[in-house]
């Protein structure tokens, strides 16, 4: 259905305007809360925002309605300090302090989801992560080594699923509808809760179809961001088809389907278990940016696309009050991991498609203690994990439907890697004005992988061993003159040992460049120092300023190399040069973020956000850009809540990244760019929700009115175009 844009925008307006001029409402809320809020990131168990030294974004559930995002990746583009990539529309890679991929950690109801395989470039997996099902995403930045070990080194983004309640039973459905991709989305929720037991269940399915770009503002050399062209297989031909709309970006759509599923139980009122289930599943996802590549004038693949990818996700938690005096909260938490993900590509008219399969086992036990007294908190315990990779692969001819061998992503004879880990850390309230946090980890890390068939390439090895130990610690102060005023100064180390995917991957990183496996490489390591400043003014405003320096060692990047003594090899039929997982020796990120907010009038507040990142490695002549590293970004609204209204104008922006800041070797993705670069660019929205009654919310936005064309940097696909959004949730 086409809508006029000028009635769209009007009405959109119209509905803003209305909530503003309601009647007086409800105190606005989390904004007048900044130094009182509560987070559990930084040290696994609930503190004090006020008493962390560590720069913390809170992200609640009704802010995650709010954005009324299609992804939890959409959910974390619009959290301040944070950008993300996308290489297809089923997709989503975080980007914090200039860390990324496998550098920064994901975790949900304190279970690691960085797995042996992920890499270091972009990853998909944050989409696997039902933001409907979400109750609370905190996002602590910078090295965080000590609380949850390897691969935390730009921070951690842990979220947290919606709990079982007792005593209630609530029913609640909702649908969305949304105009640039298409989306039809649906779920459900049911809360069945008694005295001593409580269950919660949550579906979601969603599906996407083609992604229409922005049609404005194209900007110089942008113009191969469009479509024209798609290829289908018809007849047994590859054909290429002239697309009729060049700004709906063919072939990006998929599906998903998403299900939560918890069970509490009350013991007593010292003793409680949960039972955790999640999974997630898609459809095959195409990789967009693949599918629109040319090579000499013609598309480069007739398929390009992911296998569905599973997760599924089994744990238990014990938690425990008071014990013996040994400590006053315990949470234990075991569990099991499946992942399942492929790869899939063939070249234009080559009736042969490569497919790549990779399954993994994950066994997790976590142990976190917290004992407090007098003016001490500590905070103790263990982490055990497994991660068993297995690999296979094979070849399709589409016209025979023959079989035969190809060469797998990851080692063919499977992959172990097993690490262990004690930590401890403590906060000392000297006084009500200081606080110190202190804290050590030791990790231990045993990686395996065996190398059975060598067929494909003869690597001088066939089995590749690594042993790593990493001790990792945080120093950090907090001074608070008043209840208005925050100072805080924080030293980290943080860590990431070689995981299956540094060291034994073969695999195309860009057209014409291959990467090997690199058995010498070493962990990565960090070492932080920040200082922060928050004000709040009589609850009426609030400022915060963070600025960070890390100090990169060993930092794995992709250079050149040799592969027995040769810089190009044949590979996917294509000569290609060769690269590898190196340790670049010495590199740096330095930034600076800041956020303000105030209220207006009653219940009107403005609130900003900017966030600004460098990074160069230091140990080559001459000095080169790491890559990963976002330009200028922020997010700048006008917001206003009553009891049935809200409403909020806001700005999303990003400033240019020039060529000179890119690395070529890297995953900047330098092919996306222009010429010149890759474009700045920002987008006018508004968003608007309406109580209908007690059962009923209506929820509507516009997104990037102006329908600019723009893509975040180092993506594969372009952002959305304007987009109206529609949604109405139930709760019964």
């Amino acid at each position: 259905m086409i809508l006029n844009k000028y009635y769209l925008i009007s009405a959109i307006f119209f509905m803003f305007l209305l909530a503003s001029n309601s009647a007086k409402a409800q105190h606005a809320d989390s904004d007048t809360t900044v130094l009182e809020e509560v987070v559990v990131v930084s040290s696994r168990f609930r503190e004090k925002k006020a008493l962390v030294a560590q720069q913390v974004q809170i992200v609640t559930a009704d802010r995650i309605q709010q954005f009324n995002a299609p992804t939890t990746a959409d959910v974390l583009q619009q959290t301040p300090g944070i950008l993300v990539q996308k290489s297809q529309l089923g997709g989503g890679s975080p980007v914090i302090r200039g860390f990324e991929a496998n550098r920064v950690l994901l975790v949900v109801d304190g279970v690691r989801l960085n797995n042996a395989i992920y890499r270091g470039g972009h990853l998909q997996n944050v989409i696997t992560l039902d933001n409907n099902a979400l109750e609370r995403v905190e996002v602590a930045f910078g090295p965080s080594s000590v609380s949850y070990g390897s691969d935390a080194l730009g921070g951690v983004v842990h979220f947290y699923t919606k709990k079982p309640k007792f005593n209630s039973t609530d029913l609640s459905a909702f649908t969305r509808y949304s105009t640039a991709a298409n989306e039809r989305t649906a779920g459900f929720s049911a809360n069945f809760g008694k005295n001593k037991w409580a269950s919660f269940s949550n579906v979601t399915y969603s599906d996407f179809g083609d992604l229409r770009q922005g049609a404005q503002n194209y900007q110089p050399g942008t113009g191969f961001w469009k479509r024209n062209f798609y290829v289908e297989r018809l007849n047994e031909v590859d054909q290429v088809i002239r697309n009729n709309d060049e700004n709906v970006q063919k072939q990006s759509g998929y599906q998903q389907l998403d299900i939560l599923q918890k069970l509490l139980i009350s013991n007593s009122s010292k003793v409680s278990q949960m039972i955790n289930l999640q999974y997630s599943t898609s459809s095959n996802v195409p990789r967009y940016d693949r599918l629109a590549q040319l090579s000499s004038g013609n598309p480069t693949y007739a398929e390009w696309y992911y296998g569905p990818q599973n997760r599924l996700l089994a744990a238990y938690q014990l938690q425990l009050q008071s014990f013996s005096g040994i400590f006053n909260q315990a949470n234990i938490t075991a569990a099991y991991q499946n992942i399942q993900e492929s790869r899939h590509d063939r070249r234009l008219n080559n009736p042969n498609l490569n497919n790549r399969s990779e399954n993994l086992d994950i066994f997790s036990l976590n142990a976190d203690f917290n004992k407090r007294w007098l003016k001490t908190e500590l905070s103790y315990g263990l982490e055990l994990s497994l991660n068993q990779v297995g690999s296979s692969a094979y070849r399709e001819n589409l016209n025979t439907q023959t079989r035969s061998r190809l060469d797998t992503r990851y080692p063919d004879g499977g992959s172990d890697v097993i690490s262990g880990a004690v930590f401890v850390s403590n906060r000392l309230n000297i006084s009500d004005k200081i606080s110190l946090n202190q804290g050590l980890r030791l990790t231990a890390v045993n990686l395996r992988s065996r190398f059975n068939d060598q067929t494909f390439f003869p690597f001088p090895f066939n089995t590749v061993k690594q042993n790593n130990t990493a001790l990792s610690g945080n120093l950090g102060l907090v001074f608070r003159p008043d209840e208005n005023w925050k100072f805080s100064a924080l030293t980290s180390t943080g860590f990431r040992a070689p995981n299956v995917d540094d060291l034994s991957k073969v695999f195309e990183s860009v057209p014409g460049k291959v990467v090997v496996p690199n058995p010498n490489l070493k962990p990565e390591t960090t070492y932080n120092a920040e200082l922060g400043i928050a004000r709040g003014f009589s609850k009426r405003a609030s400022i915060s300023l963070a600025g960070f320096y890390t100090w990169y060692r060993n930092a794995i990047t992709t250079q050149p190399f040799l592969f027995n003594g040769d810089a190009q090899i044949i590979y996917n039929g294509q000569q290609s040069d060769v690269t590898a997982n190196v340790n670049a020796g010495k590199a740096f990120v330095t930034g600076l973020s800041a956020e303000v907010s105030t209220l207006l009038l009653t219940d009107l507040w403005l609130k900003s956000n900017v966030t600004y990142t460098y990074g160069r490695i230091t140990s080559v002549n001459p000095v080169q850009p790491l890559d990963h590293i976002p330009p200028l970004f922020g997010i700048s609204s006008l917001r206003y809540r009553a009891k049935r209204y809200e409403a909020e104008f806001f700005v999303q922006y990003n400033g240019d990244k020039k060529l000179s800041n890119y690395n070529v070797n890297g995953e900047d993705n330098i092919g996306q760019a222009t010429p010149f670069g890759m474009p700045s660019w920002y987008t006018i929205n508004v968003r608007t929700g309406f109580q209908v009654n007690r059962s009923l919310r209506l929820k509507a936005s516009l997104e990037n009115i102006l329908d600019r064309n723009y893509r975040v940097f180092a993506s594969g696909i372009s952002a959305p175009g304007r987009n109206l959004i529609i949604a109405l949730r139930g709760n019964f």
